[in-house]
């Protein structure tokens, strides 16, 4: 869920929180995208609905074994970030594979989506995660 990422990202940022307080300053953190490349979905495997991200992974990016070509778009279990954000921060777990060549946590990189045009062909902007709030936070004060 994006309260989870978002604690996440704020654990991250910890000390910079820290600092940035200490001197005064006002402090947001948000798990953010400029461009939203995927959109979410469902599929049915069985009697089951699993939710899903769909995009166009970009050129040589791999799943599962599979190289994608750049073009071709897929449906994928993002997977569940924990309750418990200090279980991605703790070494000492059982999931943790110091030795293994394999990440714990990878990312997909993802084309962005394909421009659309209204009717009248104005170009549409590209969507977004939570950009507008970013922006709100960082000139709002300044628009009104």
């Amino acid at each position: 869920s994006h309260d989870r990422l978002q604690a996440i990202v704020r654990r991250l940022a910890d000390r910079a929180v820290a600092r940035a307080n200490f001197t005064g300053a006002d402090v947001d953190v948000v798990a953010m995208a400029a461009v939203r490349a995927t959109r979410e979905g469902t599929v049915r495997q069985g009697r089951e609905t699993l939710p899903v991200i769909i995009g166009t992974p970009i050129a040589g990016e791999k799943i599962n074994g599979e190289t994608f070509d750049g073009k071709t778009e897929t449906a994928i279990f993002p997977g569940d970030l924990p309750e418990n954000i200090d279980a991605v921060f703790d070494v000492s777990g059982a999931d943790h594979r110091q030795d293994s060549a394999d990440p714990a946590i990878r990312f997909v990189r993802f084309r962005p989506p394909k421009l659309e045009r209204t009717a009248e062909g104005v170009t549409l902007s590209l969507p977004h995660i939570r950009l507008d709030r970013a922006l709100q936070f960082l000139i709002g004060d300044h628009l009104a």
